[in-house]
C-alpha cells in the first residue's frame, strides 16, 4: 500500500529522474530525512526496483519492436528459458496463461534481423510455436503515475 507522501515522491521521481535528495525534499514539503527513509523502505519492500536510466532501444540502433508469444513443449520451460536469456535482444519474458506458455519482448535492428532471432529462438527444442506481433507505434508509453494516484487514493472504487 502507499500513501499520499510515498505516491508524490515517487511521481516527483519519475518526473525528475536526476533529482537530489535536498531538492526532492524540497519540492515535496518534507525534511531530507524523511524523503531518505521513505526511500529507503520503498526500495526494501521491492515498490522501488531500480534506479538505472530507461534506454530508448531505438536510438541506439533497435527501432524494431515486437512480441512473441511461444508453446513450450511439455517439461521444457527451463531449457527454454535458458535459450532467451542467452539472447540480447530479448528484453523481456513473461509466463503467461492462454494459449501461450510465454511472452517475450524483442527487439530488433531490422525485420530480417527478427527473422533471425526468432529462428534462433525456434531453433531451441523447447519452443514449440512462436506467434510474433510487431509493434508498428506506441499508443500509450509505460507509464505508472496513474496507478501510484490510484494507489494511495482513498477512494474506495479501486479495488484491493
Amino acid at each position: 500500500m502507499l500513501d499520499s507522501l510515498d505516491s508524490r515522491l515517487l511521481q516527483t521521481m519519475r518526473a525528475n529522474p536526476r533529482i537530489g535528495l535536498t531538492e526532492l525534499a524540497r519540492l515535496l514539503g518534507v525534511a531530507r530525512g524523511t524523503v531518505q527513509s521513505r526511500l529507503e523502505k520503498l526500495t526494501m519492500r521491492g515498490v522501488i526496483s531500480d534506479f538505472g536510466p530507461t534506454v530508448a532501444t531505438e536510438e541506439i540502433g533497435y527501432p524494431i519492436l515486437a512480441f512473441a508469444s511461444l508453446q513450450i513443449a511439455q517439461g521444457r520451460l527451463t531449457e527454454a528459458v535458458r535459450t532467451l536469456a542467452e539472447i540480447p535482444e530479448v528484453l523481456e519474458v513473461y509466463g503467461t496463461s492462454g494459449q501461450a506458455d510465454l511472452l517475450c519482448r524483442v527487439v530488433a535492428r531490422s525485420t530480417p534481423h527478427l527473422q533471425e532471432i526468432i529462428a534462433r529462438i525456434l531453433a531451441s527444442p523447447a519452443v514449440q510455436r512462436s506467434d510474433t506481433t510487431i509493434a508498428l507505434s506506441t499508443q500509450i508509453p509505460f507509464r505508472i503515475e496513474p496507478l501510484l494516484s490510484a494507489a494511495a487514493s482513498p477512494d474506495t472504487t479501486h479495488h484491493q
